[in-house]
């Protein structure tokens, strides 16, 4: 399985997986659900959920994540 740049290809049977969506969700359908799955963590669109979901190994969902706080100002 390629996992180049820690990206994963998309997932297919997560129906059982838990979906959780920010707390920081506007309720608008703009956001994305993730789900823990064994060795990887699933990324789905919360408007279209019947599409494939995407999968980044841990370190890369880590990764993506300092990245995208980079910027942010932190709460102590």
């Amino acid at each position: 399985m390629n996992t180049r740049g820690g990206i994963r290809p998309p997932l297919r049977g997560l129906d059982n997986a838990v979906w959780h969506r920010s707390s920081y969700s506007a309720g608008n359908g703009a956001c994305v659900e993730v789900a823990r799955t064994e060795g990887a963590v699933a990324v789905r669109d919360s408007k279209d959920t019947g599409r494939p979901a995407l999968a980044f190994s841990p370190q890369g969902w880590r990764a993506f994540l300092r990245a995208a706080g980079a910027d942010r100002p932190h709460r102590s």
